[in-house]
């Protein structure tokens, strides 16, 4: 099989992965990995794609939950994205986290598997209280890069655009990425990946300006509104010891067709639509 030809798309990760924020538990969540099999289906016949991402997983969970079912499943492409939940707990080792990102590296390009990763925008820039957070995001992303370099892996650099910090490429938590978000994502790997295609449009500014943010009091009164509404129950729930996929497991565990029908007609026009304007292309 030539070295750029997909069989088997296996993604591991958390909820950004299994794509909270583009669509919901009622109508489906979509994604940026499933976007990304989308990209890649076309150019690849017969490609099939497994997603075992489960929201609220730690660095560590994903690698003990998911990394031996995705071994088990042979893929030839993988995607690891994992370490945003450890950011935002009290006690952070960088080390710690990277050492199990690494672990999965390691494990997967050892079976000959093409893995992609990418690194984390600066929550600051969208959570102003977030601010402190930034010093680790940085060393999370500095010691991502240096295993990525050990491992042969594909890193998507989705943190060093201004794009990133954009409030329209994110849902109203702040935390996961909005449809034209996940979409900007999966453009960013499949970039990364030189698929066919692919160019760094995904870096541009978005075409209209970005709406004037709230200053003053209107600011102040919108921060509050979100810590009541985001970061309150967020913080409960670890208080708890609970998590936001507690009793959850993978949307697709199973490696399946992308698509349904097994065909991908207008794929391409809908992507495009979605990059250029944030709707989210209808689902195949």
């Amino acid at each position: 099989m030539p070295k750029d030809e997909y069989l088997r798309y296996v993604a591991l990760g958390d909820s950004q992965t299994e794509g909270v924020g583009d669509g919901d538990d009622l109508t489906g969540l979509r994604g940026w990995a499933d976007r990304l099999a989308e990209t890649l289906a076309p150019h690849h016949p017969g490609l099939l794609y497994a997603n075992l991402a489960v929201r609220g997983r730690l660095a560590g969970q994903v690698h003990d939950e998911q990394l031996a079912p995705a071994l088990a499943l042979r893929p030839d492409l993988a995607t690891v994205v994992a370490g945003v939940n450890d950011l935002l707990r009290p006690r952070f080792d960088a080390d710690e986290v990277a050492d199990r990102v690494e672990s999965m590296f390691a494990a997967l390009t050892a079976q000959g598997v093409r893995v992609a990763t990418v690194t984390f925008p600066d929550v600051a820039t969208l959570i102003p209280i977030a601010r402190p957070v930034g010093a680790r995001v940085t060393a999370l992303n500095d010691r991502i890069r240096s295993a990525a370099r050990r491992h042969g892996v594909v890193v998507a650099e989705t943190a060093s655009h201004p794009v990133v910090g954009d409030p329209r490429m994110w849902s109203p938590d702040r935390l996961h990425a909005s449809p034209l978000g996940h979409a900007r994502i999966a453009a960013a790997v499949a970039h990364a990946l030189a698929a066919p295609g692919a160019d760094d449009s995904w870096t541009h500014p978005l075409p209209d300006p970005r709406p004037a943010g709230p200053v003053g009091w209107r600011q102040a009164t919108g921060e509050l509104r979100w810590a009541a509404s985001f970061l309150g129950p967020w913080t409960a729930r670890r208080l708890r010891g609970r998590s936001s996929g507690d009793g959850r497991t993978a949307k697709r565990p199973e490696l399946t067709p992308v698509f349904a029908d097994g065909r991908p007609d207008g794929l391409a026009e809908s992507r495009a639509d979605g990059l250029a304007d944030g709707r989210a292309p209808e689902r195949h």
